[in-house]
């Protein structure tokens, strides 16, 4: 096995950006498979000249640097090849969840001021609507599947025209906005360069020691920094083989890595706790895993892949979307258990990378074995919230990003994650803002107030609990407050559980104190479970 820096200096240096990274696996790596998903096979050579026409179809439509681009569909080849092509442009590929409805998908499109929506046959009534108001009205194609009126991706690319398209991205050009909930509930758009993709792969390289012959499993989402900055970005890196599923299927899993020959895959807790609980007649042990990326994984968790699925190496971390692979559990040391791990290493010691504080509310350091907040410093560190320059300046304080996470560090520097200071409720390996479903909720027209929380959830992370007050004689049910939140949210943020009450615990401010309402055990017991039977 290559060390991960050995691995790196088999590829000729690049510029830090995409296109540098593309050139640089081709000039080695032409005939390797790149790309798998479904039928779809492609080479390095094969996805290089892929890429290419697309962007000459992109440019021939008007695609210009730092134009946004929306993309609202599940994963695929020709999305993969759409954010190499847009790269290339120095244009910006901006993933929508393909399950957001008109609203949620209107917010991200319209705060990001699209110049077109890339999407698939099942969400495009939605994003169609979702951008009526938005003007200069945004143009539409499909990365999969045939509709009327709108052209295909593969049609634009065998029309593509034959002058090149200019190269006009540069490493430090904008090449991903993710939309992440914040405190205040309302989505914020997170800028990333081309060179923190591509530092980010090189230091899953590193985390993973990964090699050529890897072929990475990819089954989350690539709405996420998961799934983009260390599987994408990993598997360039390394010259190695992304296996592209459309989305995580339980019942096919293990069948799914056998038959791909997949060497490592990134979950997340639910997912680790849905395989563990499904029948044992749908495990394949055939498969060549040899090492999961996932977070939290429990010493449960991680003897049951051990020692009942084979898996040898079960690796957790810890990132945000502003700051990818911040810190991980090392693959050529000790890993403890419940831990976050070591700041993230780059796979060449002489390049500066992650730097961990752990801080009091006033930023004074605090000793081994106190809890306060995670500071960190690194150089995959968001270009910042995108028209939002006051969010960003309130997340930073000397180069240093205030993650708004309760941590504590033992005496060998590894990090324990505690809880969290934001109003985020993780769930399912989503960052799901709770005041936006108290806003939601808020307008239900038998409701005074509400307060969602999380929950401690049997799969790990957290479910939706949401307290009530409704207005006085009010007729109003927990299964109508999930129909009316099923309306206008994902299906990832319907509560779980509801509650009604008297009233809700505030300061002098009339701020809901929702710490109050975590401390308050009997909530779930006295609440309405919408998933029972």
């Amino acid at each position: 096995m290559l060390p991960p820096l050995d691995v790196l200096r088999r590829y000729a240096p690049h510029d830090g950006s995409l296109n540098g990274l593309l050139e640089s696996r081709c000039t080695q790596r032409a005939p390797h498979a790149l790309l798998e998903s479904g039928s779809a096979r492609l080479s390095y050579s094969a996805f290089a000249a892929r890429v290419d026409s697309a962007a000459r179809a992109l440019h021939a439509r008007g695609i210009r640097a730092s134009d946004r681009v929306g993309v609202m569909a599940s994963n695929s080849v020709n999305g993969v090849t759409l954010l190499f092509a847009l790269a290339r442009l120095g244009a910006i590929f901006v993933p929508v969840n393909p399950e957001f409805g008109v609203r949620e998908a209107g917010y991200i499109l319209q705060h990001a001021g699209v110049t077109a929506v890339a999407t698939e046959p099942g969400p495009y009534a939605a994003a169609r609507e979702a951008v009526a108001a938005l003007r200069p009205a945004p143009w539409f194609f499909l990365l999969e599947g045939g509709h009327a009126d709108l052209p295909g991706f593969d049609a634009m690319l065998e029309a593509a025209p034959s002058a090149s398209a200019p190269n006009a991205g540069s490493a430090d050009a904008t090449v991903l906005m993710l939309y992440t909930s914040g405190t205040t509930g309302f989505p914020k758009g997170v800028m990333h360069s081309q060179r923190n993709f591509v530092l980010a792969g090189e230091g899953f390289v590193a985390r993973m020691w990964l090699q050529p012959e890897d072929r990475l499993m990819c089954i989350l989402p690539m709405f996420h920094i998961n799934a983009l900055f260390y599987s994408l970005a990993g598997t360039f890196a390394a010259g190695a083989s992304l296996v592209l599923l459309p989305k995580f299927s339980a019942s096919s899993f293990w069948r799914t890595a056998a038959a791909s020959g997949a060497t490592q895959v990134n979950i997340i807790a639910a997912i680790g706790n849905i395989l563990a609980r499904r029948p044992r007649e749908e495990f394949d042990p055939r498969h060549r895993l040899r090492v999961i990326y996932g977070a939290p994984i429990t010493p449960d968790l991680e003897r049951l892949f051990r020692e009942e699925f084979n898996v040898p190496v079960m690796i957790e971390g810890y990132g945000m979307t502003e700051i990818p692979g911040a810190c991980n559990n090392p693959f050529d040391g000790e890993r403890r258990a419940n831990s976050m791990g070591l700041p993230a290493r780059h796979p060449d010691p002489a390049v500066k990378f992650a730097e961990l504080r752990v801080v009091d509310d006033n930023g004074s350091d605090l000793p081994d074995g106190m809890e306060g907040e995670l500071w960190v410093r690194t150089p995959i560190l968001m270009q910042g919230y995108y028209k939002d320059a006051e969010q960003t300046a309130a997340s930073m304080q000397d180069g240093w990003f205030k993650t708004g996470d309760l941590v504590r560090r033992d005496a060998d520097g590894y990090y324990y994650f505690v809880a969290r200071k934001k109003d985020i409720i993780r769930r399912r390996g989503e960052n799901i803002s709770g005041a936006e479903i108290d806003r939601v909720i808020d307008d239900h027209p038998a409701v005074v107030r509400s307060a969602a929380i999380p929950v401690p959830s049997e799969l790990g992370e957290d479910e939706i609990l949401v307290a009530i007050v409704p207005k006085p004689g009010a007729a109003v049910s927990a299964e109508a407050i999930a129909d009316w939140c099923r309306a206008r949210l994902a299906p990832i943020k319907v509560p779980r559980y509801v509650v009604f009450v008297d009233t809700l615990p505030t300061t002098a401010t009339e701020r809901v104190q929702k710490f109050q309402l975590r401390g308050d055990k009997t909530l779930r017991s006295r609440a309405t479970d919408l998933q029972a039977g």
